[in-house]
């Protein structure tokens, strides 16, 4: 089991940027796909952003693609979100996620992740 720590939320203004980021420990971070996902008050958790486990693809939910950016840093076992361009509708807790095997890329799904972060408040205001 891998543990997952978030940072970097807070409150920005529209148009603004933040970047989270995730330590993780436990085990070999860089065999894993990792994600980003959000949960907005009153709805569902989504998915926003993945990195694959390997060739440095990666993949975004409509809402997101061309404002943020996710990166991973593996001699740092560390993933990143950049986000720009913020906008209100953005406002959820963000949630760092590994994917239960390693060696797997393309999933999407929440129940595709096993190990979670306790997760980051993102606020931005208009």
């Amino acid at each position: 089991q891998v543990q997952l720590e978030e940072s970097g939320g807070g409150l920005v203004q529209a148009g603004g940027s933040l970047r989270l980021s995730c330590a993780a420990s436990g085990r070999t971070f860089s065999s894993y796909t990792m994600a980003w996902f959000r949960q907005a008050p009153g709805k569902e958790r989504e998915f926003v952003a993945a990195f694959y486990w390997s060739g440095g693809s990666t993949y975004y939910a409509g809402s997101v693609k061309g404002r943020f950016t996710i990166s991973r840093d593996n001699a740092k076992n560390t993933v990143y979100l950049q986000m720009n361009t913020l906008k209100p509708e953005d406002t959820a807790v963000y949630y760092c996620a590994a994917d239960r095997q390693p060696y797997r890329s393309g999933r999407f799904q929440e129940t595709d992740y096993g190990s979670w972060g306790q997760g980051t408040q993102v606020t931005v205001s208009s």
